[in-house]
């Protein structure tokens, strides 16, 4: 797998981790900091860096809503979003999740 292959492989499972945790947090919805712990729990590595350009990619896709509350970055899961989440619908640039077992 080359760099740019892995990279890209790295991103589309940091993007799904952050769906699939708001698809099941109240009110579909997190905070970065909460988010940032939650990617790297589940052994995403990623920076704060990463993670905002990730929620902001998601953002531009209308797969979340981004609100700044004070300091505060809150992402919302769109309809959408969840259905991404859920293997509902795909979209480029996102992990599609395995299927439950």
């Amino acid at each position: 797998m080359s760099a740019g292959s892995y990279a890209r492989t790295l991103e589309e499972h940091r993007r799904l981790a952050v769906l699939t945790h708001l698809a099941d947090a109240p009110g579909h919805a997190s905070n970065a900091d909460i988010l940032y712990d939650v990617v790297n729990g589940v052994g995403i590595a990623t920076s704060r860096d990463g993670l905002a350009a990730s929620l902001t990619w998601l953002a531009e896709g209308g797969l979340t809503v981004l609100e700044e509350r004070g300091v505060i970055l809150v992402a919302t899961a769109t309809a959408r979003g969840l259905d991404v989440a859920r293997g509902r619908a795909r979209h480029p640039g996102v992990k599609r999740p395995a299927p439950a077992a």
